[in-house]
């Protein structure tokens, strides 16, 4: 069966990352008895103001490489890379089992969160930016503020201890960091009952988390 198209993937979250912004406007709607024509007007154009920067917003993401989880080629690269966007997630990998457990996770989130770049660099071929951030165990996720690393995950402790780990507490987990917009339900899969989690593990004997 082939994968959902992409494009529509990326309209259905555009959609979701304007909810907060909807929902705060659906309130106000809902007292609109107690405006005056005028205030109408202005709520109506405010609205249309939002909405245009949000597409405004969402070309230039897909413009920049958001949608996609993608790697970056050099050193030289990461520093092009989050100039160019507010929020990235990079993936300092190595070719472990560990590290391709967090590549699925990643390429998922990517599509599920275009607000924000998934990228990744392969560690040791990256020696100045593994010392000067101090990646020792792979894998290790940097994340990304304004061009500045904010915080880290680091192997899978935080998620668990355990390569069994679902792609919504990766979610959660980024989002405690305000590097993904979360609004409390996973946007990988907002049906799926509370509790109840989805891993990705394809092999009876992976490694655990590794160091450099």
């Amino acid at each position: 069966m082939e994968s959902p198209n992409v494009q529509q993937i990326l309209e259905k979250q555009v959609l979701t990352v304007a909810k907060a912004v909807e929902d705060k406007i659906d309130e106000e709607i809902a007292a609109l008895d107690r405006l005056e024509l005028d205030d109408l007007e202005a709520l109506r154009e405010r609205r249309l103001q939002q909405m245009k920067k949000m597409a405004e917003k969402r070309s230039r993401w897909i413009s920049l490489g958001h949608g996609d989880y993608s790697e970056i080629p050099s050193e030289k690269d990461f520093f092009s890379v989050v100039k160019a966007s507010e929020r990235v997630v990079c993936h300092f990998y190595r070719e472990n089992w560990p590290c391709k457990v967090m590549d699925k996770h990643m390429s998922l989130l990517a599509k599920q969160h275009i607000e924000t770049r998934f990228v990744k660099i392969h560690a040791e071929k990256s020696p100045f930016l593994a010392e000067k951030l101090k990646i020792v165990v792979l894998p290790t996720l940097a994340l990304v503020k304004n061009a500045k690393v904010e915080d880290y995950v680091v192997g899978f402790d935080e998620l668990g201890g355990t390569d069994e780990f679902s792609t919504e507490e990766l979610e959660e987990r980024l989002a405690k960091s305000q590097l993904i917009f979360f609004e409390g339900e996973s946007s990988v899969n907002p049906s799926r009952p509370k509790g109840q989690t989805r891993s990705v593990r394809q092999s009876e004997n992976p490694e655990s988390s590794d160091s450099d």
